[in-house]
């Protein structure tokens, strides 16, 4: 017999991730939850609903799981629904003892670290398993997942993570995952802003921006963001890489807190962290991370406009 699967939250990840956990040839059952009931509806054409794919209403239809996965926004959504709130109890009291609990998210390691002992305390096991690879890699499932936790609860989650990603990292104990995810959307997020200034500098320039690209691809200047975000979506202004601002932010909030934890002062991730903050401030709501240099953009045009009045 198979296992009794929960997933919690059917974000732009989250369904993705999902759907390809549903497509195994597992025997396993999952129960989809969602407090939106539009993103449970997308499930429906999905070929394993109402087989070994249904939707739950609520949390307390998970009771029974033997591992839950969350995939949600942040440290608040998610201690919500392991915790509870006032009048709805959480997964924490709901679940059975010997359940696992998979937050996939981008959470806030030192959330993770509060709850892991509280979880143990009540007979359940955390393993923090956030993901990289964006909504391309959710749903070709070949994303990239750290895993931090004890080896047997590790082991025990593997099959289910071999379903949604390519690559799995073990990184140590619980909470060393969303520490090295936070760390790891920090160090992409300053590759995007410098290719961005770079990108306005040669604009101004009237230098080749396709040609541009191809010579930071081709030269020590090439990262993430200029192979799989200039040409693709900042050159030709579509701003759809797949990853809102707002979470690229909260992630470089996460990363710069990890200065204090750690007694170490990082300066550039400071100024970063910072930048982001005040282009979610002054953006539209729900605009895409690339956006970044369309903020940088909007920053010279202002600047320009003070120096000409």
């Amino acid at each position: 017999m198979g296992m009794e699967i929960g997933f919690v939250g059917l974000g732009m990840m989250g369904l993705p991730m999902l759907e390809n956990l549903a497509r195994s040839d597992s025997d396993d059952r999952i129960l989809a939850h969602d407090r939106d009931p539009a993103r449970l509806a997308r499930l429906h054409a999905h070929p394993a609903w109402g087989r070994t794919l249904r939707g739950a209403g609520g949390l307390d239809e998970l009771a029974g799981c033997d591992i839950v996965i969350t995939m949600l926004p942040d440290s608040a959504v998610t201690n919500a629904v392991i915790e509870g709130a006032p009048g709805r109890p959480g997964l924490m009291t709901l679940l059975r003892p010997g359940a696992l609990l998979l937050d996939m998210g981008s959470s806030d390691p030192a959330q993770t670290l509060r709850l892991a002992p509280l979880l143990r305390a009540a007979g359940l096991a955390l393993v923090d398993a956030p993901v990289s690879g964006a909504v391309a890699k959710a749903a070709a499932g070949t994303l990239a997942i750290m895993a931090g936790g004890d080896a047997a609860d590790l082991e025990r989650a593997r099959p289910l993570l071999s379903r949604m990603g390519a690559t799995l990292i073990p990184t140590g104990a619980v909470g060393s995952a969303h520490a090295m995810k936070a760390l790891n959307n920090y160090v992409y997020a300053a590759g995007l802003l410098a290719a961005s200034e770079a990108l306005l500098i040669a604009r101004r320039m009237d230098l080749d921006l396709d040609v541009f690209t191809d010579v930071l691809n081709a030269s020590s200047g090439r990262n993430v963001a200029t192979e799989t975000k200039l040409r693709q979506f900042i050159v030709p202004g579509s701003y759809a890489g797949g990853f809102a601002l707002a979470l690229m932010a909260k992630d470089l909030r996460t990363a710069d807190a990890l200065q204090a934890h750690a007694g170490v002062r990082a300066e550039q991730l400071s100024l970063c962290a910072g930048l982001w903050q005040r282009a979610l401030a002054e953006m539209e709501p729900g605009v895409d991370n690339t956006r970044i240099h369309q903020y940088l953009e909007r920053l010279n045009a202002s600047d320009l406009a003070a120096h000409l009045a």
